[in-house]
C-alpha cells in the first residue's frame, strides 16, 4: 500500500489531539491513544507489555511509548521517540527487545525503528532510523540508521529479528530497485548493533508492478521463524498475505517463491497489512495466528465478518486456515486511511488470549483501540 498518501491524509487527524493519555481497560474495547501503525512487545525479564504507535502533536511526528503491567488491561504513557528527521515524515515505526547479546546490545535492549523523511520534497532521501532503550522504554537514544533510500524512492515498515546464530537483521519494504522491480523485501544486518551492512534483496517478483512488503517474523515453538507478508499485485488476489518458515531466520528460499498463500477451505482470506504471531496451542503445539485489514470471501469483495474475525492455522502455516474472533471489532476495514490498517498481536493469559491493538476512525480522528480474546474458534 502506499504509506507516504496514507500518513499524509492522517497528518492533519493528529494535530486534533494533544498526545495519548492514561488508556484503562473498560468492557469491550479500550483506548489506547491517538495514532496509527501500532506495536506491541512483551519484556522477557519482567513481563510488562510495551506499545507504540506512530502519531503527531503540536512538536510535530513522534512515537510515544505506553506500558501495562496487568497483562494488556490496561495501558499508560512511559517514554517517546521523536527523531529529528521525522519533523519531515514518520511512518510505520516498529519496537523490538533483542532476546540475547547481539554485538554490543545486551539482552533486553529495546529497539524502535522507523521510516523518516517522506514529505522532504522532490530530492528527499527517506531513511530508517533506530533508535535503543535501556531502561524499559523510558528514555531513548539514537544508534542510526539502517537504511536510506540512494534515490527518491521509499524504504518502508521495518521489522527487527535476531536469527538462530545471534544476527541482527532489520527487514524492509525497499522501492530503491526501481525501475527494474517496483517494490522488493529487503534487509540489512548488523554484526555490532549500530551499523548495517549487507543489503539483500530476499523476495522480489516479475512483472515488474509486483510489491511484497509489510513483512512481520515470529518465532515457532520447534525453533523455527515464520515470516508473514503482503503481496500486492500478484495473481488474481489483491495485497493477499503469504507465509515463509525459515529453519534458521536467515535462509527463506529462492527471492522469486511467494511462499504459502493464507486462505481457508472456503475461499475467504485478507487483503493487506497481514500481522503474523505464533501462541501456544494445537496438534503441533504452536498456533499462528494472522490478521489483516480487510477481509474478503473468494470474489474479493467484503465479507460479512469483514473486521471481526482473525485466522489461525495448526500446521505451520501449511493448509487451510480457520477463523476466530477479532478481539477489537473494525468493521470498517478497507483499503483506505486508518481501519484495522496492520494492527499487532501477542500472547496474553499464559497464552489462552490474545491482546490486539487495531486502529479506527472515531470522529474523524484515527484512534487505536485494544482488547483480548480466545485463540480458540
Amino acid at each position: 500500500m502506499r504509506r507516504a498518501a496514507y500518513c499524509l491524509a492522517l497528518s492533519f487527524l493528529f494535530l486534533l489531539v494533544a498526545g495519548p493519555t492514561p488508556a484503562v481497560a473498560q468492557p469491550g474495547p479500550s483506548v489506547l491513544g491517538v495514532g496509527e501503525y501500532p506495536r506491541l512487545v512483551r519484556l522477557k525479564q519482567s513481563g510488562t507489555i510495551l506499545a507504540s504507535m506512530t502519531s503527531r502533536d503540536a512538536q510535530g511526528y513522534f512515537s510515544p511509548i505506553l506500558e501495562s503491567t496487568d497483562d494488556g488491561a490496561s495501558f499508560h504513557p512511559i517514554g517517546a521517540v521523536r527523531d529529528p528527521e521525522a519533523n519531515s515524515g514518520l511512518c510505520c515505526s516498529t519496537l523490538y527487545e533483542v532476546p540475547q547479546q547481539a554485538g554490543l546490545l545486551p539482552p533486553g535492549t529495546l529497539l524502535w525503528a522507523g521510516t523518516v523523511g517522506y514529505e522532504a520534497g522532490r530530492d528527499r532521501r527517506i531513511a530508517i532510523k533506530v533508535w535503543a532503550s535501556w531502561n524499559g522504554g523510558r528514555d531513548w537514544v539514537p544508534l542510526g540508521v539502517a537504511a536510506r533510500s540512494p534515490n527518491h524512492e521509499g524504504v518502508w515498515e521495518p521489522e527487527f529479528v535476531v536469527d538462530a546464530a545471534g544476527t541482527l537483521w532489520l527487514y524492509y519494504a525497499d522501492e530503491t530497485e526501481m525501475p527494474r522491480h517496483s517494490q522488493v523485501l529487503s534487509r540489512v544486518s548488523s554484526v555490532n548493533g549500530l551499523d548495517w551492512v549487507d543489503k539483500q534483496v530476499i523476495l522480489a517478483r516479475d512483472p515488474q508492478r509486483v510489491r511484497p512488503g509489510m513483512a512481520v517474523v515470529t518465532r515457532l515453538s520447534d525453533g523455527r521463524f515464520a515470516s508473514t507478508y503482503e503481496m500486492c499485485n500478484f495473481g488474481a488476489e489483491y495485497c493477499s498475505p503469504y507465509v515463509k518458515v525459515s529453519h534458521d531466520g536467515v535462509n527463506w528460499g529462492a527471492t522469486t517463491d511467494p511462499g504459502v498463500r493464507v486462505t481457508t477451505a472456503d475461499g475467504s482470506y485478507f487483503q493487506h497489512s497481514p500481522y503474523l504471531q505464533s501462541v501456544p496451542g494445537g496438534p503441533n503445539g504452536t498456533r499462528l495466528v494472522l490478521g489483516g485489514q480487510t477481509y474478503v470471501g473468494k470474489d474479493g469483495k467484503p465479507s460479512a465478518k469483514n473486521g471481526r474475525v482473525l485466522l489461525a492455522n495448526d500446521n505451520f502455516g501449511a493448509g487451510n486456515w480457520f477463523e476466530i474472533p477479532a478481539p477489537v471489532a473494525a468493521p470498517s476495514a478497507k483499503n483506505k486511511t486508518c481501519a484495522n490498517y496492520s494492527s499487532p498481536l501477542l500472547p496474553v493469559a499464559g497464552g489462552s488470549r490474545v491482546l490486539q491493538v487495531a486502529v479506527e476512525l472515531h470522529n474523524g480522528v484515527c484512534t487505536a483501540l485494544f482488547g483480548t480474546g480466545p485463540v480458540a474458534p
